[in-house]
C-alpha cells in the first residue's frame, strides 16, 4: 500500500512517504530536504541519517543531512553574481576563502501544495515564493518561485525542481542537490566495500587556495579513472572538490546519465540517475570519516556566472522573465 501523510519527526511538521517498499521522509520547513529515504525491503539506508541526531544539528549544517537542494549552490568569488543585465553582491559565508557558499532557498520554510497517493505512486509537491518578505531580497530583488516535486514509487524517489521567473530582469540558473549518501549504504555494511561509478568525463581544474575553477580543464588522470571504472572507494579518504564534466555510464545497451555506489559484500546497488540538464558532478566526503559522501550533481560550475569561459562550458543559463527551468534526478535500489 502507499501513502502520503503529515507527520512529527523529531519534534517538527515533516511529511512521509511511502510506496513500493521505500519510505521518505520530507521536512517541507527545512527547504524541502529529505531527511531519509530508505528502502525498506534491501535495508539500505540511502542518504545519511541518524536516529539520534536533533534537529537543531541539522539546521546548523543543512547541506550534510539528506538531500537538500540548492539554488545558486557552491561557490561565488567574493559573492558577486554578475547577470547580463545586473549585478548582485551576496553576504561573505565562508570568510576563511573569502567566498558565498550554497545560496538560501535550502533555509527556508517551503508550503506544502500537494500530498495525495496517485495509484501506486505517493506524491507531494512543496513550493517556495521569493519575494520582498524575505531579507535577501535587498541583495538579490529578483522574485521566482521554487518548486519541487516527489514521486514515491517501486521505481524509487524521483525529484524535479523547478524555478520560475517572476522578476522584469534575467534570473540567473544554477542548480545543484548537495546530496549526502550514507556510509555504509546497506544495513551492517563496512565501509571499506563501498564504490562509486561516476561518468566522469574531464577534470575541471580548481586554484585550492580558494577552491574556485581557474577555467581550464585536464583528461582524466588514474584517480579520475577510478571514477569511471567504478573502483573507487568514496569514503575512508578525503576526497576534496572532485569536480568533472558528466558523461554517460553503458548500461543494458542504453546510455545511463547518473552514477552507481554499490556494496561489493552483499552486491546490493544504488543507482542515481539524473536529467542530462546536470552537466557536471561534483565529489567531496567531508575528510572521508565521517559516515557520508557527496556525489553532487550541478547545472553549472562553480561560480559559474563569473568564469570567463562561453557559458556552453560553464553550464551557466539565464531565465527570461515569465521563463521556467526544470531539472530532475531520481535514486532507486536493486
Amino acid at each position: 500500500m502507499s501513502s502520503a501523510k503529515e507527520i512529527i519527526h523529531k519534534g517538527i511538521p515533516a511529511v512521509e512517504l511511502e510506496a513500493g517498499g521505500y519510505r521518505a521522509v520530507i521536512a517541507p520547513g527545512l527547504g524541502s530536504a529529505v531527511l531519509r529515504l530508505r528502502d525498506e525491503e534491501r535495508g539500505m539506508e540511502i542518504f545519511r541519517y541518524r536516529e539520534d541526531v536533533p534537529v537543531p544539528r541539522i539546521m546548523n549544517a543543512p547541506e550534510i543531512w539528506g538531500l537538500p537542494a540548492l539554488y545558486l549552490p557552491n561557490r561565488l568569488d567574493g559573492g558577486l553574481l554578475r547577470t547580463s543585465d545586473g549585478e548582485y553582491r551576496f553576504p561573505i559565508n565562508e570568510e576563511r576563502f573569502g567566498n558565498h557558499l550554497h545560496g538560501f532557498v535550502h533555509k527556508r520554510a517551503h508550503s506544502v501544495e500537494k500530498l495525495e497517493v496517485q495509484g501506486d505512486k505517493a506524491v507531494c509537491v512543496t513550493r517556495y515564493e521569493y519575494g520582498p518578505a524575505d531579507y535577501f531580497f535587498g541583495i538579490f530583488p529578483l522574485p521566482f518561485t521554487w518548486e519541487i516535486a516527489f514521486e514515491l514509487s517501486c521505481e524509487g524517489l524521483r525529484h524535479a525542481v523547478t524555478l520560475t521567473n517572476k522578476s522584469d530582469k534575467m534570473l540567473p540558473v544554477s542548480i545543484a542537490t548537495h546530496t549526502t549518501i550514507n556510509a555504509p549504504i546497506v544495513d551492517g555494511g563496512e565501509l571499506e566495500n563501498i564504490r562509486l561509478q561516476l561518468p566522469a568525463v574531464e577534470k575541471i581544474n580548481f586554484n585550492k587556495s580558494r577552491w574556485l575553477p581557474d577555467g581550464t580543464r585536464s583528461p582524466l588522470t588514474r584517480t579520475g579513472m577510478e571514477y569511471v571504472k567504478g573502483s573507487k572507494v568514496p569514503v575512508l579518504r578525503d576526497i576534496c572538490n572532485d569536480m568533472f564534466t558528466a558523461g554517460t555510464i553503458p548500461m543494458d545497451g542504453k546510455n545511463f546519465h547518473g552514477c552507481v555506489m554499490t556494496d561489493t559484500a552483499s552486491g546490493k546497488k544504488l543507482f542515481y540517475e539524473t536529467d542530462e540538464k546536470y552537466k557536471f558532478w561534483i565529489v567531496w566526503n567531508d575528510r572521508g570519516h565521517k559516515g557520508y559522501f557527496c556525489p553532487e550533481p550541478m547545472t553549472a560550475q562553480v561560480n559559474a556566472p563569473n568564469l570567463a569561459v562561453p557559458r556552453e562550458e560553464s553550464g551557466y543559463t539565464e531565465l527570461a522573465p515569465g521563463g521556467d527551468f526544470s531539472a530532475w534526478q531520481k535514486f532507486y535500489c536493486c
